[in-house]
């Protein structure tokens, strides 16, 4: 099979010269390349390529995975997919079932994603363009945490931005520090001036759907033993505006922690929290199919009094079924006294759209 000219192939039209597949096209190739939809809905077609065989790319949300193309007899494989306005993404392409980052783009997020974003999503100040490659900074200062609540044993790392300051517990902590470097991200918006120096506590998840849910156990072992661990710590670490920062079921865990331990939490930064959440909804074929607001919109309806809470939410622009469940919690929440900041992103239910806001969250819920 032979291809066509390369006037007649899609990729002329990104900029990619030269014949499908030779080498000068895969010296010049830079993905993902975007074109603006020429139809009335807008968007983009986003073109992905890959180099070999036969590959799928896998987008950690809005879209199911998109098997790509061969272009004739060469080793070029490639899709194009509709994408909305306004989309910051994670992917991976698999391979014989092994998952790996995309060689033409130099923005990784561990090992086996990359990150992508439409040319009209806003920018993210102070998250720097790390590869898949590379190494991302580890704190020094580490506890290692035996719970007798929760079982186990885990290390907890904890970096002072700043010098230190408040506390900002970052759930799924494992996440931002071997994912996105979010060390480095919360160093330089400190230095900007856009935070105050805060102590960042990554916190690891074991289990997180039993952990993360409406139960008790999490935050018992947090309050009892985790944070006088951290007291204890050589660094500086002001626990009495404490901040718990959570996405998706952290979110939810970010919420519940405030509602049941008022005393202790006075200050989240949720995004996309799952707020769909009863004990039945993750057994259910369709989760997000329950009642409005789940589990935290029935305990908000009882009237506690928020009154000493702040409370950042933030959800993706695209997250349609998600939106409902978010909206009717952010509306109870400020019913119930507590101060509200709502706000939207330019993602998906995606980590690399929860990146800039997490900053945006804990600078506005420090106060």
């Amino acid at each position: 099979m032979r291809p066509a000219a390369d006037t007649e192939s899609p990729f002329a039209r990104y900029g990619l010269a030269g014949g499908a597949g030779t080498d000068a096209f895969w010296e010049a190739a830079r993905t993902p390349a975007f074109l603006s939809a020429s139809d009335t809905d807008g968007g983009w077609m986003t073109l992905f390529l890959w180099r070999g065989s036969a590959a799928t790319v896998d987008f950690e949300s809005w879209s199911p995975p998109v098997p790509l193309r061969r272009w004739g007899a060469t080793d070029c494989w490639y899709a194009e997919v509709r994408t909305p306005q306004r989309l910051r993404f994670t992917y991976q392409f698999v391979v014989d079932g092994v998952a790996r980052s995309d060689p033409f783009n130099p923005a990784g997020a561990g090992g086996d994603r990359s990150v992508a974003a439409t040319p009209d999503a806003p920018a993210q100040p102070h998250w720097p363009l790390v590869g898949a490659d590379d190494v991302l900074p580890v704190p020094g200062t580490r506890l290692r945490w035996t719970s007798t609540r929760l079982g186990g044993r885990r290390t907890v790392r904890i970096h002072p931005a700043g010098g230190g300051g408040p506390v900002v517990l970052l759930l799924d902590g494992d996440d931002w520090l071997y994912l996105h470097p979010a060390v480095t991200a919360f160093d330089s918006a400190v230095a900007s001036g856009e935070m105050e120096p805060v102590t960042l506590v990554f916190l690891p998840a074991k289990d997180r759907e039993g952990e993360f849910g409406c139960e008790p156990g999490l935050w018992e072992a947090v309050r009892d033993e985790l944070l006088p661990l951290v007291a204890e710590a050589d660094v500086v670490a002001d626990l009495d505006r404490l901040v718990v920062a959570g996405q998706s079921l952290g979110g939810l865990s970010a919420m519940y922690a405030a509602l049941e331990h008022p005393d202790l939490v006075t200050r989240i930064a949720c995004q996309s929290p799952s707020f769909w959440w009863t004990p039945e909804a993750p057994s259910r074929a369709d989760p997000l199919g329950g009642p409005v607001g789940g589990t935290i919109a029935a305990r908000l309806r009882e009237r506690p009094d928020l009154s000493g809470l702040r409370a950042a939410f933030t959800v993706g622009e695209h997250e349609k079924r998600m939106l409902p469940h978010c909206e009717i919690t952010e509306a109870l929440a400020e019913q119930a006294g507590a101060t509200v900041r709502v706000s939207r992103t330019a993602s998906d239910h995606d980590r690399a759209g929860w990146r800039g806001a997490l900053l945006t969250d804990v600078a506005w819920a420090l106060g």
